[in-house]
């Protein structure tokens, strides 16, 4: 099946006061998706919709969601193959946006009485049979009636009702007919009009269509208004980590929608959702959400452990959600700092960025931050060489700056004292910190005995 596609953008810090930039960017500005758009409003039958309407900068009409609002819920829930696909095709034009665009012109999806449970709903169909064909079901053996003429299955009838030829005696031509036979009976049974097959034509059919839902549905969070229907649904948040969970198994394209989905919603999200007396589905709790996100974290895939170093970094700065994230304290600091020697630079934005809201919120990793020599050392790294966005090397600095806040971390950084001269002397953006840190060390109540014996000394 074909679905509009967003493109991913570039990766956005996770701390500041300001709100959280999106991850990813609805495909609107590349010259294939004035086609792609043209085809979903097709599909959806509005022929009223001018073709100027349709171009780089999409633009969807009010009244193309309103009137059809009722209709694509329906549509969802009815099982069949070609209303699904029109559904879908249908609502990836209502959730596009462009990047920074309001649009306050559409109806908040989300809001939209059993859309986002009918969306859901696709994406269950699916996970429902994606598992080894193993440990599918066989089928029942049914013996009731199998020596009457009618036997209630309907299986005496198969050949009167889908063949319209008289079989031959000859058994080398039986098996042909049979063959022919069967063929016609599954393209009456499961044509585009009717149901999903059962096959593996029909099995990724389903997985196309779980696909282009979690599309849609990361695509709802670019949308401030549907936030926060969508952190109070308990089954969508379920469902969303449930993907992260089954990440070897799992489509790509999926795992990526659901923990884009999860970034986007980070700041308003609260983990004590999966304890609170909301209906629950899947029974995922507040310790299988972090494994999860820490599964994320440690895979080799870079799209996915930037993500999740940027979830990090986004749910923490929510008290609430520290306790839950504490435990895993030890782990997430090892994998940041690896990722600080990562060679691609939206690893070690996305690590500066967690590394970041963790040290401002958490005295202990401050700490240990500043213990491992090795740490601080690809920290000041990215400063001197330095990274190509400006407000990285300003993050690290900062970073700098509070460890050195901490007593107890000053002599671990004594050592590190003539890099900060360097970068001082040698970098002017960020002179104001450096300078602010050799005070912090060299100028404090505890290190003016030692500095001052060692002059004196001198001087004697």
């Amino acid at each position: 099946m074909s679905h509009v596609r967003s493109a991913p953008a570039g990766k956005s810090g996770g701390g500041g006061g300001s709100t959280p930039a999106k991850r990813g960017r609805p495909f609107g500005s590349t010259t294939g998706s004035g086609a792609a758009a043209a085809a979903a409003a097709a599909a959806i039958g509005d022929a009223a919709a001018p073709a100027a309407l349709v171009g780089p900068s999409l633009q969807v009409l009010t009244a193309l969601s309103d009137q059809n609002n009722k209709r694509i819920v329906l549509a969802l829930q009815s099982g069949l193959k070609s209303e699904i696909l029109w559904a879908l095709n249908a609502l990836t034009v209502l959730s596009f946006k462009e990047k920074d665009d309001l649009r306050r012109d559409t109806t908040p999806l989300a809001k939209v009485p059993g859309l986002l449970d009918a969306l859901l709903q696709v994406i269950d169909d699916w996970r429902d049979i994606a598992m080894p064909k193993d440990h599918t079901k066989p089928p029942r053996v049914r013996t009731l009636g199998v020596n009457t003429t009618l036997s209630g299955f309907g299986h005496e009838n198969v050949e009167k009702v889908y063949s319209d030829t008289i079989i031959p005696s000859d058994d080398q031509t039986k098996t042909a007919d049979s063959t022919v036979t069967k063929k016609r009976s599954a393209g009456f049974l499961f044509d585009e009009e009717g149901l999903f097959n059962v096959d593996d034509e029909g099995r990724t059919e389903k997985q196309q269509c779980a696909v282009a839902a979690s599309n849609i549905i990361r695509n709802f969070t670019f949308m401030p208004e549907n936030e926060t229907v969508m952190v109070q649904h308990r089954h969508c948040l379920e469902t969303v980590f449930q993907c992260l969970e089954d990440q070897n198994t799992e489509d790509d394209e999926l795992i990526t929608n659901m923990l884009e989905t999860l970034v986007n919603l980070a700041p308003v999200l609260d983990l004590r959702i999966f304890s609170s007396s909301k209906p629950s589905f899947i029974k995922i709790t507040e310790k299988r959400a972090v494994q999860a996100i820490m599964g994320m974290l440690a895979s080799s895939i870079r799209v996915w452990h930037c993500a999740a170093a940027e979830l990090i970094g986004r749910l923490i700065i929510n008290p609430d959600n520290e306790p839950f994230l504490l435990p895993a304290i030890p782990q997430i600091y090892k994998r940041l700092v690896d990722l600080l020697s990562v060679p691609a630079v939206d690893a070690q934005a996305a690590s500066i960025s967690a590394l970041y809201n963790v040290a401002e919120v958490n005295m202990d990793f401050r700490l240990k931050l500043a213990s491992e020599r090795w740490a601080v050392d690809r920290l000041l790294k990215v400063v001197k060489t330095p990274h190509p966005v400006p407000e990285v090397c300003r993050k690290a600095s900062m970073i700098v700056e509070s460890l050195v806040s901490e007593p107890q971390n000053r002599m671990h950084l004594l050592v590190h004292e003539n890099t900060f001269a360097e970068i001082l002397t040698s970098e002017g953006k960020y002179s104001d910190t450096f300078a602010r840190i050799l005070y912090e060390l060299t100028a404090r109540p505890s290190n003016k005995v030692t500095s001052g014996q060692a002059i004196w000394g001198n001087i004697n």
